[in-house]
């Protein structure tokens, strides 16, 4: 199977919600196929993500969208939320942005927030599953923790003091927003590791 992203962190973390069944392979396998740009639908961006890879490598293929929203920025930055502030900014740039918007309004501004997952199976028969997961919770003041990615660092999931990043890699991956939308991919994830492997297409 074919994990549609160039994003380690999210690599690394697909890997291990997917568990055993599937030789994996990633986009630096395929450094020729090239996915369609980004708009501001989750599921609309995973489904034309999956079924772009699936169709260029011949492989069952899973993509996702995910983002971060703030209730206090209307949602923002939300499909936006790994090109927040341009394309050539870090993950530190982005979060001392979101950081920086909340700031400015006010102390009074709710720090509730969610991460938002849309992940999306497509076959190169044409055959797409697509699930939704989600994470509530709020914006920390200040970065804190080592682990994960992104907006992790200010993120703490509610009824946590911790953030995303300070959690063990085992308690994220029962409550994140990416775990959930991969189990409720799983009975499509499991029903496709049980099919007859097939020859692949020369492309």
């Amino acid at each position: 199977m074919l994990l549609a992203t160039t994003n380690r962190g999210k690599l690394r973390e697909l890997a291990v919600l997917i568990g055993p069944g599937f030789a994996l392979e990633d986009l630096a396998q395929h450094p020729a196929l090239k996915l369609p740009p980004e708009g501001s639908d989750y599921a609309a961006n995973a489904a034309a993500k999956a079924r772009a890879a699936a169709l260029e490598s011949d492989l069952p293929a899973l993509a996702d969208d995910s983002g971060i929203e703030v209730a206090a920025l209307g949602g923002a930055p939300g499909p936006l939320s790994a090109r927040y502030g341009g394309e050539a900014l870090s993950d530190l740039a982005r979060v001392e942005r979101l950081l920086a918007e909340l700031a400015a309004r006010g102390p009074g501004a709710s720090r509730s927030a969610r991460f938002v997952c849309c992940a999306a199976l497509a076959l190169p028969s044409g055959e797409l599953h697509a699930a939704r997961g989600e994470c509530a919770g709020r914006i920390l003041a200040a970065p804190r923790g080592a682990r994960g990615f992104g907006y992790d660092p200010v993120f703490a999931p509610k009824g946590d003091e911790r953030s995303m990043a300070e959690l063990a890699e085992a308690e994220k991956n029962r409550i994140s927003h990416r775990a959930r939308a991969l189990a409720a991919l799983a009975p499509a994830l499991a029903a496709l590791a049980r099919r007859p492997k097939r020859p692949r297409t020369a492309r």
